[in-house]
């Protein structure tokens, strides 16, 4: 297993993009929209998905703002099969809050746990 991403919500994705990059010398990775959702998530970093851990920016169209604390979303882990990943966290006593299936408005297969004080970890299932 490791790091991928961690993710937070941003109310100007514009805004965000422009200070990862030009402020902090971050790379524009990839960004999508999701129509159906009305969100967009951009991926910024200092190199690429494959070898570092990067930051997805999601801006949620209908939310200008947010408050700090609510904008943090999750951590995310590669896992090989996030079928099997969640079945061993129930083994080892952890909660599973999403179980393994594709993601809302795409076909990549995810799933979310969640540690001790409730902080989300997202499984991203990848060969």
């Amino acid at each position: 297993m490791r790091m991928l991403h961690t993710m937070l919500r941003v109310g100007d994705l514009d805004k965000s993009i422009d200070f990862y990059t030009g402020v902090l010398g971050m790379k524009l990775l990839r960004r999508k929209d999701y129509p159906e959702g009305k969100f967009t998530l951009a991926f910024v970093g200092y190199g690429d998905e494959a070898d570092h851990t990067v930051v997805e920016l999601t801006h949620n169209w209908d939310t200008k703002s947010y408050e700090i604390g609510t904008g943090f979303g999750h951590l995310a882990v590669a896992v090989p099969d996030a079928y099997r990943a969640c079945d061993d966290v129930k083994k080892r006593g952890g909660k599973v809050t999403r179980e393994a299936g594709p993601m809302k408005h795409g076909t990549t297969v995810i799933a979310f746990v969640e540690d001790p004080d409730g902080y989300k970890i997202e499984f991203i299932q990848r060969d």
